[in-house]
C-alpha cells in the first residue's frame, strides 16, 4: 500500500530540488542522444505558456509550482516532486491546474490516476482541492464518420480514437466544462478544452510552433520508438501517446534539451 506524507510547496530554486534535477541530468549524460523534439511537442510547451499566462490574467497563480512529498511504500519512504502546471491558492483550498495538448482524447483517461494522486496528497495542505484540466485539442475526432474514415484511410492509427464525449461519459471523475466560472466540485476533473485557434488568438501564431506536416508523416516504428518517462511524474506512463508525453517539456525545464 502506499500513503503519502510531509507534502511541501516549493519553487524551482529550492536547492534540495534543483539538487534532484542535477541528479537527473547527470544520468542522462550517458544515455543515448534523445531525437529533437517535433513541432507538436513545441507547441504543446508554447500552448502551456500560453494559458499560463491566461490564467494569470483571471487569478492570482502561486510561484510554487513543484510540490515535494514522501512516498512511502513497505515501510520505506523517499522524496519525490510532482510539478503543477499552476496552481491558485486562497481560503485554505487550492486549484490545480493541468494543461494538456493532444489529438486523443484517451489522454484524459491516463491523467485521472495521476490527477487523483495529486488531489490526495494536496489534501494533507489543503482541505479542499479542484482539479481543472484544460485540454488543447491538437485533433481530437468530433464525430463517428470522422472516426470510421480515420481507421479505413491508408495510414489508420493503431487503436480507435475516443470522442470527447465518450471519454467523459465513461469515466465519471471527469466533467466537461464549458467556461472556467463555474461551481467548484471537489470531487471530480474538470475539463475545459481549447482548441488551436483558441492558442493562436492568445499567444499569436507567429508565436507557436505549427508546421506539423514533417510529424505527421513520420512512420509509426518512430512514434513507438520514442521514450515515454518523466522527470516530475511518479505514477506509470509507459503507456502514453507520443503528444501527450511531458517528457520534452521536462528535459527542457532541466536544461538537457
Amino acid at each position: 500500500m502506499i500513503t503519502y506524507g510531509r507534502p511541501r510547496l516549493i519553487t524551482e530554486d529550492d536547492k534540495y530540488y534543483r539538487a534532484y534535477v542535477e541528479s537527473f541530468k547527470l544520468q542522462r549524460k550517458n544515455q543515448k542522444a534523445m531525437r529533437p523534439p517535433r513541432q507538436r511537442d513545441l507547441f504543446g510547451a508554447e500552448a502551456e505558456a500560453a494559458l499560463r499566462a491566461w490564467l494569470g490574467e483571471r487569478l492570482e497563480l502561486d510561484e510554487r509550482r513543484i510540490l515535494a512529498y514522501e512516498e512511502r511504500r513497505n515501510k520505506r519512504g523517499v522524496i519525490k516532486y510532482r510539478e503543477l502546471d499552476a496552481l491558485h491558492i486562497a481560503d485554505r483550498s487550492a486549484w490545480v491546474f493541468e494543461i494538456k495538448a493532444s489529438r486523443t482524447a484517451s489522454a484524459l483517461r491516463r491523467a485521472v490516476g495521476q490527477l487523483q494522486e495529486t488531489r490526495a496528497i494536496l489534501k494533507l495542505l489543503y482541505p479542499n482541492v479542484r482539479v481543472t484540466v484544460l485540454l488543447v485539442d491538437t485533433g481530437i475526432p468530433t464525430s463517428t464518420e470522422e472516426v470510421e474514415a480515420l481507421m479505413a484511410s491508408d495510414r489508420p492509427p493503431p487503436r480507435r480514437p475516443e470522442l470527447l464525449s465518450e471519454v467523459t461519459l465513461a469515466v465519471p471523475e471527469l466533467r466537461l466544462i464549458e467556461r472556467l466560472e463555474v461551481e467548484p466540485d471537489n470531487e471530480r476533473i474538470d475539463v475545459l478544452r481549447f482548441g488551436v485557434e483558441d492558442i493562436i488568438t492568445i499567444a499569436g501564431a507567429e508565436n507557436l510552433s505549427l508546421d506539423w506536416e514533417a510529424d505527421d508523416e513520420e512512420p509509426e516504428e518512430a512514434e513507438e520508438a520514442r521514450p515515454t518517462s518523466s522527470l516530475y511524474a511518479t505514477s506509470d506512463e509507459g503507456d502514453q501517446d507520443d503528444d501527450d508525453n511531458p517528457l520534452a517539456a521536462a528535459l527542457r525545464k532541466a536544461g538537457l534539451r
